[in-house]
Formats: C-alpha cells, sequence, structure tokens
C-alpha cells in the first residue's frame, strides 16, 4: 500500500502521509515515495499550490523508529540513516525550491523530521491539539532536514538552542506566539482551512511567489549587494511575465486581479 497519496482539488494539489498508524513516521520508501510525489508536483505547471499534511491526527513524527531497531539489528544503521536523511534531504529542498507556494496542515504532532518538512513549508496552519516536538535528543540523534537551519532564522540562536537543548513540546498556541505557525485552527476546522488557504494562495501571483521563496531563502546567506541584485533580476523577470502586467491593469482599474489560470507560465 502506498505511503504518499494526493488529492486534487483544481489548481491545489494535496499531498498526504498517510501512515496514520505509525503517527505517519517515515522509513525510506516512505520518504522516496514523498520525494518523487514532490518532484513532480514541482514541475506540473497545473498545480499552483501544494497543501502538505499527515492522515489521522498526526502531522509526522519523523523517522519510523521500529525500522531504526531493525537496522541496528542488523548492524546496518548507518546505511539506514545515510539513505533516510538524503531523502529527507532532497525532499526539503523541493519544497524549499518549488515555484509555487506549500502549505503544511498540522492535525496533530510533527516531530523530528517530521518538523523539519513543516518549517520548510511557506505556510503552517496547526489545529489546536498539534504539538512540535524536536524529538531528536531523545534518540541521541543528530537533527536533520534543515532542522538546525530553520529554528535558528526562525527563532534566533537562543531560541533554537532552547529547544534544541530541552527537547520542548511546543504547544500549537505557543508556536503561534513564537512564528513557527502562522495559524491555529480547531481540529475539526483544521481540512477545510488549509483547503481555503491553498485556494487563496493558488489564485495570487504565482510566479511572484516563487521568486519571493527564493529570495527569502538567499537573504541569511547573501550580502544586501547580492539581494539587491537578485531583487532587481526578479522584478524585470516580473514585467516580462503575465502576472504583473495583469495586476498594473486591475489596480488603475480598480479591481482584483485575474492572474494567469493554471497551467500558465511559472
Amino acid at each position: 500500500m502506498d505511503s504518499i497519496r494526493t488529492e486534487r482539488r483544481g489548481s491545489v494539489l494535496a499531498i498526504v502521509i498517510d501512515r496514520p498508524d505509525r503517527m505517519n513516521a517515515l522509513d525510506v520508501p516512505s520518504m522516496r515515495e514523498l520525494r518523487v510525489v514532490l518532484q513532480k508536483t514541482a514541475v506540473d505547471r497545473s498545480v499552483r499550490c501544494v497543501l502538505l499534511t499527515g492522515a489521522g491526527r498526526a502531522f509526522c513524527a519523523g523517522g519510523d523508529v521500529a525500522t531504526m531497531e531493525e537496522h541496528r539489528l542488523r548492524g546496518d544503521l548507518p546505511h539506514l540513516f545515510h539513505e533516510l536523511t538524503g531523502e529527507q534531504e532532497t525532499s526539503v529542498r523541493e519544497i524549499l525550491t518549488m515555484r509555487k507556494p506549500v502549505v503544511a496542515a498540522l492535525p496533530g504532532v510533527a516531530a523530528g523530521g517530521g518538523l523539519s518538512l513543516a518549517l520548510a513549508a511557506d505556510w503552517r496552519i496547526a489545529s489546536e491539539t498539534a504539538m512540535l516536538v524536536p524529538a531528536f535528543p531523545s534518540l541521541g540523534a543528530v537533527p536533520d532536514g534543515g532542522l538546525t537551519y530553520f529554528l535558528p532564522h526562525y527563532l534566533g540562536l537562543g531560541g533554537a538552542q532552547q529547544l534544541l537543548f530541552t527537547n520542548a513540546r511546543v504547544s500549537a498556541t505557543r508556536a503561534l506566539e513564537m512564528g513557527l505557525v502562522h495559524e491555529v485552527v480547531p481540529f475539526d476546522g483544521l481540512d477545510d482551512r488549509a483547503w481555503a488557504r491553498a485556494q487563496e494562495l493558488a489564485e495570487g501571483p504565482t510566479f511572484a511567489y516563487g521568486w519571493m521563496k527564493r529570495l527569502m531563502v538567499s537573504a541569511f546567506s547573501a550580502s544586501l549587494e547580492t539581494q539587491l541584485g537578485l531583487e532587481r533580476r526578479g522584478m524585470v523577470e516580473a514585467a516580462e511575465h503575465e502576472e504583473l502586467p495583469e495586476g498594473i491593469r486591475a489596480f488603475r482599474e480598480k479591481r482584483a486581479p485575474k492572474f494567469p489560470p493554471p497551467g500558465g507560465s511559472d
């Protein structure tokens, strides 16, 4: 049975981690499935927004510890982590570099590598029962999937140290206060709100969103001069695209813009 399933509504594609009996924890085959789906979605021009979530009452509990134990007993644990973290690394890169918004809907726990996946998304909506947990310290593991990149950038070095060295369990309400999620809704309303937010983004300027994603990531490593140059390049490319001219027309005509339909260039 596939561990990753998809659902399409218009120009929004939902990618669902479907291992509820394991709290959507990922082993190598399921992580590979996720990576492949993300790669295909990234180049599907008819998809203008991605909704990433987990089946049941969890988002993703990270790596599958039962599988880790099997490999420990066989004596090939390093090989497992070499494969698992490699697939995770590619999946996170796909989310970050995808030139369309990615919404993460967190019905429950996002732990370890699952937290990394959530933090890679552009918009995070959590249910009131969601919990964010680093988890790696409890296993004696080193964080992966970009967690040591995301946490310092979202929280500062001190905040990241506090979470990682205490393995803090962060409630949805606290995560909202800290800026780790953007919205908190009742559990029963998560699905509807997540789809609605994804549709809002799908109707927006996808080309511009893609550039925004690229610029926000580069801002933490590029110099001001480099960043200014990238912004200029992005604006010129936007002027060559359908979105910016339509936005200008709509502003002048005092109406909402109608950005290019699914299948347009991105």
